[in-house]
């Protein structure tokens, strides 16, 4: 997860917001933040360009709206097992949403946008099923969520540049180049091999 190591600065964009919203029901920014992560997936599948420039802000919010959510909930002393449930649940929802929406979408083929969703869920599920096996939850691997929601960013600004429409990218076919369809690849491989690799640490974390 290599965005882990930029969490001390991410801080610094998330406290002095949460501090001002301490009266804020966290789970109501879980909400806004589920419900952004709806509109990108709604408009990376609709694609073109305006869509497409709208679904890389909406990521950017909906990612925003996920890290402020717990950041409130600590500073105003309200985490709880219930709301730290909701969060995971509405995360996996968000992932769905957005990977579905690119992967239904004119910009990657469904087979891939398939296997990379298969990735991502199986990350997670590695995650919180070392927590059910008595290891705690394990975040470890080579492409945690923040690392694809950064992509997911890179990627659509990529494709918003060379082809938005999802035609032809630079002279290559559309089958050859589209740069979402290849993040998407990134995902599904990665995402399968972190998944793998998580497994792995949890089979390991048993005693002989």
């Amino acid at each position: 997860m290599v965005l882990d190591r930029f969490r001390a600065a991410g801080d610094a964009i998330l406290v002095p917001v949460a501090r001002h919203l301490l009266n804020v029901n966290p789970n109501t920014v879980s909400w806004a933040g589920l419900v952004s992560a709806l509109g990108a997936g709604l408009c990376f599948y609709q694609g073109g360009a305006g869509f497409l420039g709208a679904a890389v802000i909406l990521v950017l919010v909906s990612s925003y709206l996920d890290a402020l959510d717990g950041k409130i909930a600590r500073l105003a002393n309200k985490a709880s097992p219930r709301g730290d449930f909701l969060d995971h649940v509405f995360d996996r929802y968000a992932d769905v949403f957005l990977l579905s929406g690119v992967a239904l979408g004119i910009y990657c083929q469904l087979w891939i946008g398939l296997v990379a969703l298969i990735g991502v869920m199986l990350t997670s599920y590695m995650g919180t099923q070392a927590q059910a096996v008595g290891q705690g939850r394990r975040y470890a691997g080579i492409l945690g969520r923040a690392d694809r929601l950064v992509l997911l960013v890179v990627g659509g600004v990529i494709q918003l540049i060379v082809a938005p429409a999802g035609g032809v990218a630079w002279g290559a076919s559309s089958v050859a180049f589209q740069p979402l369809e290849w993040f998407m690849v990134v995902f599904a491989v990665l995402g399968n091999l972190t998944a793998i690799q998580r497994a792995f640490a949890i089979w390991r974390g048993f005693a002989p």
